[in-house]
């Protein structure tokens, strides 16, 4: 290669391989028949800095990228011609696309995904998903269900609806440090997430999530009216010094330490760590509430990248450690 790849999509039905470049060019390969040999195809101008994905649709004959130049850009597969782009605000890292309502989804180093409808003269941007704190390192999409999965360095997952048009918004909480690689295995509606820390996380996509609630703001403990320590008034009132304030995971609500001193899983919520709960949501969570609807396998190395062979039922991951590990996932994927 002229540089150094930064990017990689390779498409088996037609045995075409993208390779992103840390230039900005993408350089198409046909792979020979036996995988003994690769002849280069064309080059795509596409960017001005590294090529932080790359994407290939066949039905639309479409090459799609994102790179550090904060632009998002599509091709002509067979032309080689640039056909459109949209500039964000910040580094782009990640890229997923939805072939039938031909939506982009854009992730950025700033923690938000734009969503673009490519038409034939253009592109329009549809909205912007606001949930991360964090940078977003990695997409993953549903299309069966229109479900758009992100996950970021603030260590969390959410899931998108977008084909369900209302906002809607779940949270999975199970990694302690950078979530960096996600991959959805649609026949078994599982989501399979890689961290920093080191662990695989299998999550049940196939039960009916909870959406978490929004953290109420107030000056007064939700429960026993106590103030928190920035309210002056009513401390002096009240001859007490103020709580500082916490908000219960289950409803959300702003508490004083003594009203929520408990702490639960939520799986539905997707909280499968212990957290904060308020002591009246904590005695209506039941046994049956707490049971686990993700699970947890170390892979003793940070995980930066994975992908699944749903067929054979393997599971590939590469680490920080330069090592690549390939996985029996015959007892995990259902």
């Amino acid at each position: 290669m002229s540089a150094e790849a930064s990017s990689l999509e390779y498409n088996s039905e037609t045995r075409r391989l993208f390779v992103g470049l840390s230039t900005g060019t993408i350089s198409e390969f046909l792979v020979a028949d036996d995988f003994n040999r690769m002849s280069h195809t064309r080059d795509y101008l596409a960017h001005q800095n590294r090529v932080t994905a790359v994407l290939f649709s066949l039905n639309c004959e479409w090459v799609l990228s994102v790179g550090r130049d904060k632009y998002f850009t599509w091709h002509c597969s067979e032309t080689g011609r640039r056909l459109g782009g949209n500039q964000a605000n910040a580094w782009c890292t990640a890229l997923q696309f939805d072939e039938q309502s031909k939506l982009a989804f854009v992730a950025d180093y700033g923690g938000h995904v734009t969503v673009i409808k490519i038409k034939d003269t253009g592109c329009d941007v549809t909205t912007t998903l606001k949930g991360h704190s964090g940078s977003v390192r990695s997409l993953a999409w549903d299309p069966d269900r229109s479900l758009l999965f992100s996950g970021s360095f603030d260590q969390s997952i959410i899931v998108w609806d977008i084909g369900g048009q209302q906002g809607t918004a779940f949270e999975l909480q199970g990694h302690h440090d950078k979530v960096q690689a996600l991959m959805y295995a649609c026949a078994s509606k599982q989501l399979v997430s890689g961290a920093d820390d080191s662990f695989i996380v299998f999550w049940d996509m196939g039960v009916n999530r909870v959406e978490t609630p929004s953290w109420t703001d107030s000056d007064v403990c939700q429960k026993c009216d106590k103030p928190f320590f920035w309210n002056v008034k009513s401390m002096w009132e009240q001859k007490t010094i103020g709580n500082r304030q916490h908000h219960c995971r289950k409803c959300g609500k702003a508490v004083c330490h003594a009203c929520s001193e408990k702490k639960s899983t939520i799986p539905l919520m997707g909280y499968e760590f212990q957290v904060r709960v308020c002591n009246e949501c904590f005695d209506t969570i039941t046994d049956e509430d707490r049971a686990p609807m993700a699970t947890f396998h170390d892979a003793k190395h940070s995980i930066v990248y994975i992908h699944i062979d749903q067929t054979r039922k393997r599971l590939l991951t590469v680490g920080k450690d330069r090592i690549i590990k390939l996985w029996d996932a015959t007892s995990v994927l259902h």
